[in-house]
C-alpha cells in the first residue's frame, strides 16, 4: 500500500493538487496495523534516496526510500513504523555522480531551531480552532465588499518587535507571548490587520526571512506550529486579521535547502541566466515546471486554509514578472516572443491567484510590484494578474520624496502628493511605509523630517494624516506609530523607552486618533478604488503647500474634509472651500493638547458663509496653524 497513489502523482504533475501537505513530507499514521510515519519526497533525478533522522540514529542505509508508480514522477516513499511525533530526520539523496546530499524536508511542517537544521515530525491537523465567527464572517465577503472593509496593516517582524533582555536565546517572545502582548497594543491603537515578516522557515536572521528554505512551516524562533496556530486564532478572537509575508520568488543556496536539491537543479532554472539572481546571489523557482509551481501552490494553501491566514503579502513581484529583472545583457534569455516578460510567471500568478481565493472568498493575495504592469488586481478575464491589492510603490515614493524636502522647496514638487490620484482607479491599492524604508540608510521615519526636533514631529504628523485621508488601504511598520529615532534593526527591540519623551507620546496618540477615525469613518474606506468616494477641494494650492479634499461614502453621510498644511507658516485667515452649505464639526486637530498643542478654546463647528472659493459657492473659515491639520466632518 502506497500513501502517494497514482492519483497523487497525476495531479502534481498537472500542478493541481493543493492539498498536497497533507501527502508530501513525513505523515504519522497507521499502516498495515503499524503506527508510525510516512516519509515522502520528490527528488526525479536522484540515484537513491534514504531517509535518516533520530529513529535509526542518523545511520545512512538502513533505511532506502522506493519510487512510488509512476517511477518517472520521481516520489519517493518510505513507512517507518514506531516514529513518533517530535523526531528529527533528514534525507539523504545520493546525485547521479554519486554525490551525498544531506537535505531537509522541502515538506516539513516544523524544522530545528537554527542554526541547526534537521526537520521535524509533527502533526499540524489537529489543533482546536475556536475562530468560527470569523472565518463564517470572512468567507461571506464577496470580492466587491473586501475591498468595502477597512484595512489599516501594522507590519511585523516578530523578533525585533519586543524582547526579553539579557537572555542567551536572544530573547525572541514566542508566539504565544506575542498574542498576550502584540493582540491587545494592535487592537487598542486601531489596526485591523497585522502582517507578519519573517514567518516561513528561514536559516540567517539578518534576512529577515525572505530568503525560505521551510515553505509549510512556522519558523521555530517563536515556537511550534500550534503555537503559531494559537496566535492567528486569538486574532481572529479579537477581530484581528493575519497576513503573511510570502516568498515565491526565490530562494537560497544553503546546502541543507532547495538549492540542486537531488543533485541537478530541480525547483530552479536549470539554466543559470534563469535560475540566479546576480545581485541576491538566490535561486530562482523554475515556473514552467508543474510540480514547482504545485509546490508552491500547496504552501499557499497551506497558509490560508489550514493556518487560517487572512492574506498572503507575495514579496518580489516584479522580480519574478521581469527576466531581465537585475540584469545586465547577458544574464537574461528573453521568451519565445523575443521579450523580456517572464510568461510561465505570468500564468503561475493567474493560477494560483485564482484558486487560493476561489476556495477561500475573503482571504486576499497583496503584490509588493514596484513597476507599471498593467492589471496586477485586474481578473484574469480581463487578462489581469487576480492579486486582491497592489502595494503603492509609486505613492510611497513620491510621498516621501515631498516630505525629505525643505518646506521651502515643497511648492516646486506640489504634484508629487497629487498624482498617485490621477492613477488611483487602475488597481486596488495599499498605501506602505513598510520596514524597506526605514533600513540601510534610509533613516528613520522621524529622520527623514526636515528642521529641528519640534518641526521633524509636526511634519510627521501632517504626513500620516494625508496618508491616512487618501484613497487606499494602509501599511505602518512597527515603531513608525511612535516615531522611532534609529533605523530598524531586526538584531534588538524597538526603542519603547522613548514613550516617556511626551514627543513621542503624542505621536503614538496622534496615529492612533487617525486609526480610530479612519476605522469609525467608511468614508475613509469603502470607496477606496473609485473616484466617487474622493473629491480634491484644492489640489492646487502649491505656493502655500496646503492641500484640502474630501473622502465621501457611499450614502453620502458623514462625509470627512482634510485641510493639511505643510509649511510652518500659519494662516490665520485661512478660508476653504466646502462642497455644501452645511454645518461642518471639527473632529480632529493637530494643535490639540492630546497632541502637544495649545488649541483648548477653539470652536467645534463651522457653519458654511456663502462666499466663494475654491471653485465653490460656500465656504469656512479656519485658522490653519503652522504644519496644521484639521478634519471635518460633514
Amino acid at each position: 500500500m502506497s500513501n502517494f497513489t497514482e492519483m497523487d502523482c497525476y495531479l502534481m504533475g498537472q500542478a493541481t493538487h493543493y492539498d498536497i501537505y497533507r501527502k508530501m513530507g513525513a505523515h504519522h499514521m497507521t499502516m498495515d496495523g503499524k503506527e508510525g510515519v510516512c516519509f515522502d519526497v520528490w527528488a526525479p533525478h536522484a540515484q537513491k534516496v534514504y531517509v535518516i533522522g533520530e529513529f535509526n540514529n542518523w545511520n545512512e542505509t538502513s533505511h532506502e526510500m522506493k519510487r512510488v508508480k509512476p517511477e518517472t514522477m520521481g516520489v519517493y516513499e518510505l513507512f517507518v513504523p514506531g516514529v513518533g511525533l517530535g523526531c528529527m530526520y533528514k534525507f539523504l539523496i545520493v546525485a547521479q555522480n554519486g554525490k551525498k546530499l544531506y537535505k531537509a524536508d522541502p515538506y516539513a511542517n516544523y524544522a530545528q531551531l537554527r542554526p541547526e537544521t534537521a526537520s521535524i515530525v509533527t502533526d499540524i491537523s489537529n489543533f482546536k480552532w475556536s475562530d468560527a465567527e470569523w472565518m463564517d464572517a470572512r468567507k461571506k465577503l464577496s470580492k466587491e465588499e473586501v475591498f468595502e472593509q477597512p484595512m489599516a496593516i501594522y507590519e511585523v517582524h516578530p523578533g525585533s518587535w519586543m524582547r526579553h533582555p539579557g537572555r542567551e536565546d536572544d530573547g525572541f517572545y514566542t508566539y504565544r507571548e506575542l498574542a498576550k502582548t502584540l493582540i491587545p497594543y494592535v487592537k487598542e491603537m486601531g489596526y485591523t490587520h497585522i502582517e507578519m515578516m519573517g514567518i516561513s522557515e528561514y536559516p540567517y536572521d539578518g534576512s529577515w526571512g525572505y530568503q525560505v528554505t521551510g515553505y509549510y512551516a512556522p519558523t521555530s524562533r517563536y515556537g511550534t506550529p500550534e503555537d503559531f496556530a494559537y496566535f492567528v486564532n486569538e486574532c481572529h478572537r479579537k477581530k484581528i486579521g493575519v497576513i503573511l509575508d510570502w516568498v515565491p520568488a526565490h530562494f537560497p543556496r544553503d546546502a541543507h535547502g532547495l538549492a540542486d536539491f537531488d543533485g541537478t537543479p530541480t525547483y530552479e532554472y536549470a539554466d543559470p541566466r534563469k535560475g540566479e539572481h546576480p545581485d541576491w546571489g538566490t535561486k530562482i523557482f523554475d515556473y514552467g515546471k508543474n510540480e514547482v509551481k504545485n509546490f508552491l501552490i500547496g504552501s499557499a494553501l497551506m497558509w490560508v486554509e489550514n493556518y487560517h491566514v487572512d492574506g498572503l503579502r507575495v514579496d518580489a513581484v516584479a522580480s519574478m514578472l521581469y527576466l531581465d529583472y537585475g540584469k545586465q545583457d547577458g544574464q537574461w534569455v528573453a521568451n519565445k516572443y523575443g521579450g523580456n516578460k517572464n510568461l510561465e510567471a505570468i500564468e503561475f500568478f493567474k493560477h494560483i491567484n485564482t484558486v487560493v481565493l476561489g476556495r477561500n472568498p475573503g482571504a486576499m493575495m497583496i503584490a509588493e510590484e514596484s513597476t507599471a504592469w498593467p492589471k496586477v488586481t485586474g481578473s484574469v478575464e480581463d487578462d489581469g494578474l487576480n492579486f486582491s491589492y497592489k502595494w503603492n510603490m509609486g505613492w510611497m515614493h513620491d510621498f516621501l520624496d515631498y516630505m525629505k524636502l525643505d518646506p521651502l522647496f515643497r511648492k516646486d514638487n506640489h504634484n508629487k502628493m497629487t498624482f498617485a490620484m490621477s492613477y488611483n482607479e487602475s488597481e486596488n491599492y495599499i498605501l506602505v511605509l513598510s520596514h524597506d524604508e526605514v533600513v540601510h540608510l534610509k533613516c528613520s521615519m522621524l529622520n527623514k523630517m526636515p528642521g529641528l526636533e519640534g518641526d521633524k514631529f509636526k511634519n510627521l504628523m501632517a504626513g500620516y494624516a494625508f496618508m491616512m485621508g487618501h484613497a487606499g488601504k494602509k501599511l505602518l511598520f512597527m515603531g513608525q506609530e511612535f516615531a522611532q529615532s534609529r533605523e530598524w534593526s531586526e538584531e534588538r527591540e524597538l526603542d519603547w523607552f522613548l514613550l516617556e519623551d511626551p514627543n513621542h507620546k503624542k505621536i503614538q496618540n496622534w496615529v492612533k486618533a487617525l486609526l480610530h477615525m479612519y476605522r469609525k469613518n467608511p468614508c475613509l474606506y469603502e470607496l477606496d478604488n473609485k473616484w466617487g468616494g474622493f473629491e480634491w477641494i484644492n489640489a492646487d494650492d502649491r505656493e502655500r503647500s496646503i492641500f484640502s479634499f474630501v473622502r465621501k461614502s457611499k450614502d453620502e453621510k458623514n462625509n470627512l474634509l482634510f485641510v493639511i498644511n505643510f509649511t510652518p507658516v500659519a494662516r490665520d485667515d485661512y478660508r476653504v472651500g466646502v462642497p455644501k452649505s452645511k454645518t461642518y464639526k471639527l473632529v480632529l486637530n493637530s494643535e490639540d493638547p492630546q497632541f502637544g498643542g495649545n488649541d483648548t478654546d477653539r470652536p467645534v463647528s463651522y457653519r458654511a458663509q456663502k462666499k466663494p472659493m475654491d471653485g465653490r459657492d460656500y465656504s469656512i473659515a479656519y485658522p490653519l496653524p503652522a504644519y496644521g491639520v484639521a478634519v471635518f466632518k460633514y
